[in-house]
């Protein structure tokens, strides 16, 4: 995913009528460190409230009216947060990608070393019965 992508959710979200309801949940893979991943959520208000707890109440703006900033500014944390939580899913498959592969090569250069041994034990024992047989096809001889 890139910014571009995580901006037409945004934009598809909000023209379902995202600002109509009390949140939007984005729920995706946390990367914590290279063995591990988290399922995290992020619940997303929208800026809202009466009074003193009118978000951005000691600004003035012009030319668009506050109720059009603060909807242009819900988008754009929608927009950046879906981002967030896209890298961040990335992230934590990458990581489960490359601990995927490094257990996939140690276990098989396990079954190689396995493998080699076998194989050199079947030589070894293949080798000593033609060493038996011609002892023995010696001694016959002898007698």
């Amino acid at each position: 995913g890139n910014f571009t992508l995580a901006g037409a959710i945004a934009s598809e979200l909000v023209a379902a009528g995202a600002g109509d309801y009390d949140a939007v949940v984005i729920m995706y893979n946390g990367y914590v460190n290279a063995a591990t991943y988290h399922q995290m959520y992020k619940v997303i208000t929208p800026f809202g409230g009466e009074g003193e707890n009118e978000p951005l109440l000691a600004y003035e703006f012009e030319p668009d009216t506050k109720s059009e900033v603060l909807a242009d500014l819900h988008e754009y944390l929608l927009t950046s947060q879906i981002y967030h939580s896209l890298m961040d899913g990335a992230a934590a498959e990458q990581s489960s990608r490359m601990t995927a592969m490094e257990n996939a090569s140690k276990n098989a250069g396990e079954m190689i070393e396995s493998l080699t041994l076998r194989y050199n034990r079947a030589r070894q024992a293949r080798i000593t019965t033609e060493l038996i047989e011609i002892i023995s096809g010696a001694s016959a001889l002898e007698d």
